[in-house]
């Protein structure tokens, strides 16, 4: 029997590392990152966009929907800044050229209201309750016509008739913004269900 005792005695030390160990990896801020992005649309391109946060949002849902918002603003000001470039190109087929205008507006919408998102969420310090609820439901809302306005500038390039280089590297750069900014959308969702 005391030798029993001894070598739980000498276990004890060893399951507590081992659990302690085991219980820390798994609060780190990449890990955080990652089961909060395993929540969303295209968590690949979540986690990998968000990554390089995880110093600042550490383990704070606040914080990763804050970086979430600010990567998407990005993307949308790179697609917006794109499609401009696209819409000096000499020989553009008409139709391509109303597609792209209309793009163009559409990602304007998309950088105000992105852009609108991120002040919301930095501006609503500590709020609680009704006030808390009024701010993230601006958020959501922004975020959510933003998305609506990727997808409104994609469809513009919808059909036969513009299928090519220019259909193709549109579609790349707006689908990026449009995932990043479901991402983003779902994780505002995430936060407010928090509170």
């Amino acid at each position: 029997m005391a030798k029993a005792s001894i070598v739980l005695l000498l276990l004890l030390p060893i399951v507590y590392f081992v659990s302690t160990a085991k219980s820390s990896s798994t609060t780190t801020p990449t890990n955080f990152i990652r089961d909060s992005c395993s929540a969303t649309t295209y968590p690949e391109v979540c986690i990998k966009s968000l990554s390089s946060y995880a110093s600042s949002i550490k383990q704070s849902p606040r914080q990763l929907a804050q970086a979430a918002l600010s990567v998407s603003l990005t993307k949308a000001q790179s697609a917006k800044t794109f499609v401009t470039k696209l819409a000096k190109f000499k020989g553009l087929k008409s139709r391509e050229y109303g597609a792209i205008k209309d793009c163009m507006e559409e990602i304007g919408d998309t950088v105000d209201r992105l852009s609108k998102s991120v002040q919301e969420l930095k501006n609503m310090g500590k709020s609680k309750g009704q006030d808390f609820l009024w701010h993230m439901s601006n958020v959501e809302t922004w975020v959510s016509a933003a998305l609506t306005d990727d997808n409104t500038c994609l469809d513009g390039f919808s059909g036969k008739t513009l299928n090519g280089k220019i259909k193709s590297a549109v579609r790349a750069q707006v689908l990026n913004v449009a995932q990043c900014t479901s991402n983003a959308l779902s994780l505002c969702n995430r936060f407010a269900g928090k509170h």
